[in-house]
């Protein structure tokens, strides 16, 4: 079996050695997993519930080491790791735990007089699901806890460069009484484990979250075998703030926004809009702001920022700004791949760029690293109009005062999520996922439950008669026969 060497990309050297799996290891997951979902879908919604509950007790004794594994594999700061992967994690573990036993279909009521309907929402059955590379734990626990609190058995495949978390999250679960079978993980590489599992026969549901084009191949491979699919997707996160905004808050906030995990995250702010009066006032705050972002080792308390996941992403990134600088933007601050003491690890510094194009890959195509453009607009129209003009609808952000300007701006932004006056806050009760090329389907919240389960109508006669009024559409006049 071929293996793979896990790397902290703040130092660039292995921290582990992981197997990856093949088509053969990826089936036998897929049948544990068929096998396990009839006796866990009869399960007791509280049975489920109390499973997980035990799941989070176990993953709070571990969360400090969740946190520094997650640190190590992903370059992300332990600050980052312990105060929101984690803890984030535990949440999503706890709702989901209640949310079990809350699942409900719509009343039994009569809508005809001979007849009693309800609804039942019963599991998919077995689900595939890949996960990303940015939040190995966060991401899991999003495909892994509605799906199993709703009664399906699931398959995960974590991202291979980051597999870690997800292997100690299916240790932690059969470990807290959720029976075996139930969540299994498969750790291997897209082309082989993913596209293993999205194709398989017996898996009912797939579940992916990832950049848009893999997630346009998913859903072209399900679609061979008419299979559910749940997509969340890339995003381009507009960030527009009008010209009552309070100014220090909007610079605060976009750098907050453009750079949580290094800017590797689907809802980061990438788009600045900025109305014209407040546009150099900002441009010169956000910059200041940028310059002073400390980047270095993850598990010191004293940095702001880490590496970035590998050095591929590096290059990747840093090719984005070098084309943009190219076509004529401006780069305000960073910009230079880091050197010295960085230079082993995938490093690359806070960017701002301004005087790039609207119709620019900088500004239309996901770069998924620490950059943030600022362009200008004038009038209102104009900024909803510049925010809605890529082919994502994650999430955005729109900065004012003004209660009118906030109301038409959560109307009109095309976005599957839109905060007004801050950027990037997500709770468990709440839905996560997007529109246009963003994908389909809801993360976390009872929105989620919906996606992974089947509604199926039931309906019973409460009349006793063998002859229905509705059987004269079949039969002609038996008027004067036994018949």
């Amino acid at each position: 079996m071929d293996t793979l060497d896990v790397i902290d990309p703040a130092v660039g050297t292995p921290i582990a050695t992981v197997e990856l799996a093949g088509p053969e290891q990826v089936d036998a997951a897929v049948r544990k997993a068929r096998e396990a979902f009839a006796d866990w879908s009869r399960q007791s919604p509280g049975a489920r519930g109390d499973a997980l509950l035990a799941l989070a007790e176990r993953l709070r004794a571990r969360a400090d080491e969740y946190a520094m594994v997650e640190s190590r594999q992903t370059g992300k700061t332990l600050r980052m790791a312990t105060e929101f992967d984690v803890p984030g994690s535990i949440d999503n573990v706890v709702f989901f735990a209640g949310a079990a036993r809350i699942l409900e279909g719509r009343a039994s009521a009569e809508y005809d007089p001979d007849h009693t309907s309800v609804i039942r929402r019963e599991p998919v059955g077995v689900v595939g699901s890949v996960a990303p590379w940015n939040y190995p734990l966060q991401m899991a626990m999003w495909k892994v806890l509605p799906a199993i609190a709703a009664g399906n058995t699931i398959v995960l495949k974590p991202a291979e460069i980051t597999p870690l978390t997800s292997v100690m999250l299916a240790e932690d679960a059969l470990a807290a009484g959720i029976p075996e079978g139930v969540l299994n993980v498969v750790v291997g590489t897209g082309p082989v484990a993913g596209e293993a599992l999205i194709s398989h026969p017996d898996v009912d549901m797939v579940s992916f979250t990832g950049s848009t084009p893999i997630g346009k191949r998913v859903m072209e491979v399900a679609s061979a075998r008419a299979a559910r699919v749940h997509l969340e997707l890339g995003g381009k996160a507009p960030f527009v703030v009008f010209d009552d905004a309070d100014l220090e808050a909007a610079v605060h906030g976009a750098a907050a926004g453009a750079l949580i995990n290094t800017g590797q995250d689907c809802t980061a702010a990438t788009r600045a809009y900025v109305q014209r009066p407040l546009y150099d006032a900002f441009v010169a705050g956000v910059s200041d702001l940028f310059a002073s972002i400390r980047i270095g080792d993850p598990r010191d308390p004293d940095i702001d920022m880490g590496s970035l996941v590998s050095t591929r992403q590096a290059e990747r990134v840093a090719g984005y700004v070098d084309r943009a600088r190219a076509d004529g933007a401006k780069v305000r601050v960073g910009g230079q791949v880091p050197g010295g003491a960085l230079s082993a690890g995938a490093f690359y510094p806070a960017t701002v760029i301004t005087d790039a194009a609207q119709d620019s890959q900088i500004v239309q195509e996901e770069v998924f690293g620490p950059v943030l453009v600022v362009l200008p607009f004038d009038s209102d129209d104009e900024g909803i109009a510049l925010a809605n003009d890529t082919p994502f609808g994650l999430a955005a952000s729109a900065w004012t005062t003004d209660v009118f300007r906030a109301q038409r701006a959560q109307r009109e932004i095309r976005a599957g999520c839109v905060w007004l006056n801050d950027h990037i806050p997500i709770v468990s009760e709440m839905p996560h996922g997007g529109m246009k090329q963003s994908g389909f389907g809801k993360d976390m919240s009872l929105y989620s439950l919906e996606d992974y389960t089947i509604v199926k109508h039931v309906s019973w006669d409460i009349t006793g008669q063998p002859r229905k009024q509705w059987h004269r559409t079949v039969f002609a006049d038996r008027s004067g026969t036994d018949r």
